[in-house]
């Protein structure tokens, strides 16, 4: 599936986009850590489960309105990872 990165997810990977395999969004977030190291699993990763200062669209739509990290995966997905950005 594509993977896209923004803000900081972008400085982290040290790249726009990428290509990856994975059949949940947990599953995903394991592999890009590994691929980015401990910096981007800190990142999108906490006590095992998904960092709440992440937030992970596939194809436009918010996980937390599908199945959360739980959410399946196919191959022609398009996965989106953001920072919560926060302000007032």
């Amino acid at each position: 599936m594509k993977v896209l990165f923004f803000a900081t997810f972008r400085e982290l990977a040290g790249r726009r986009e990428d290509q990856a395999e994975a059949s949940t969004v947990r599953e995903l977030l394991e592999v890009l850590s590994r691929r980015y190291g401990r910096s981007f699993h800190d990142a999108v990763l906490k006590d095992g489960a998904m960092s709440d200062q992440v937030i992970v669209l596939v194809n436009g739509h918010h996980v937390a309105h599908l199945d959360g990290e739980e959410t399946r995966l196919n191959p022609d997905d398009q996965v989106s990872i953001f920072p919560v950005i926060g302000g007032g």
